[in-house]
């Protein structure tokens, strides 16, 4: 029998099923469905639906288990549902790709389980806003860096920190590019100004900016700040950088030499940004002492 197909003969003879939530989801009991109605049978038949068998495993252990039963209660097969996508059974070698896995989200959610569906939505519109966010910060790499955005892209697959040796090439093309140190500041400013702007729990790549911030003088990045050039995403990236953690040798004394309507200007910048944890930072770092 072609193993695309297998569970649907399965399924055909499935009179019951109980479903469970492998990584809770707010449901603390099995959901029984009968599976006696043909319309309802046919209703999970096409929603586990399989399109393929690639043959990847996914490392996690799931989020729903479907225990199916046939008529006289014996049990006919266990199947897991991994991220609304890819479903495990124990006949196949690898996990299967669903033809439609919203189908059996929507499956779930009308019979009293909706924390798939809605953790599913909350995991695509995260990955639409680092997709769009990570455009934003290829969009903003300073020109010199041609040819070394996989390499710091690749951080974020690893989990890695960028090398001692990445970032001397880095610095090295920036300098060769922008001999003034203004120039240069303001480039990288700009490009810490851009992705998704947070200062914790962003993706590994967007940390490299900030490491290089990190080897500038401040002299060099007051300077920069002081420019006429420098806007609301140059003031994004100082505030992200000066704000963050451990992102300078002498943080504490460099963001003490801040003058005084340009802290005014960086904290103002971050209340306005709507992001509580920035906000947060800033007031700690940048507002004046109620001493």
């Amino acid at each position: 029998m072609d193993a695309v197909i297998a569970l649907d003969s399965v399924l055909q003879q499935a009179h019951m099923v109980l479903v469970g939530a492998v990584g809770g989801f707010g449901v603390d009991e099995e959901i029984r469905v009968d599976l006696s109605d043909p319309a309802e049978s046919t209703r999970l038949r096409t929603a586990m639906t399989v399109d393929s068998l690639p043959g990847f495993h996914c490392m996690c252990l799931g989020d729903v288990c479907f225990e199916l039963f046939d008529r006289d209660g014996g049990r006919l097969a266990v199947v897991v549902l991994h991220h609304g996508a890819t479903l495990r059974w124990g006949q196949w070698d690898g996990d299967a790709v669903l033809a439609n896995g919203h189908l059996l989200l929507d499956w779930l959610d009308g019979h009293g389980m909706p924390g798939p569906l809605q953790q599913f939505e909350t995991d695509r519109r995260r990955a639409e806003e680092q997709s769009a966010g990570q455009l934003d910060w290829l969009a903003s790499m300073p020109a010199g860096l041609e040819g070394t955005a996989d390499q710091i892209l690749g951080l974020s697959r690893t989990g890695g920190r960028p090398s001692p040796e990445l970032l001397a090439e880095l610095t090295d093309r920036l300098q060769l590019t922008f001999p003034d140190p203004v120039e240069r500041v303001l480039a990288l400013l700009d490009w810490y100004g851009s992705g998704s702007g947070r200062c914790s729990g962003y993706p590994v790549h967007e940390g490299v900016p900030g490491e290089l911030l990190g080897r500038v003088s401040i002299t060099d990045l007051l300077a920069g700040l002081a420019d006429s050039r420098a806007g609301e995403r140059h003031d994004a990236g100082a505030v992200r950088h000066l704000v963050g953690w451990k992102s300078r040798p002498r943080q504490k004394r460099d963001v003490a030499c801040l003058p005084e309507p340009l802290r005014a200007r960086l904290l103002a910048h971050a209340r306005r940004s709507g992001d509580s944890d920035k906000q947060a930072r800033a007031e700690r770092w940048l507002a004046p002492s109620r001493a």
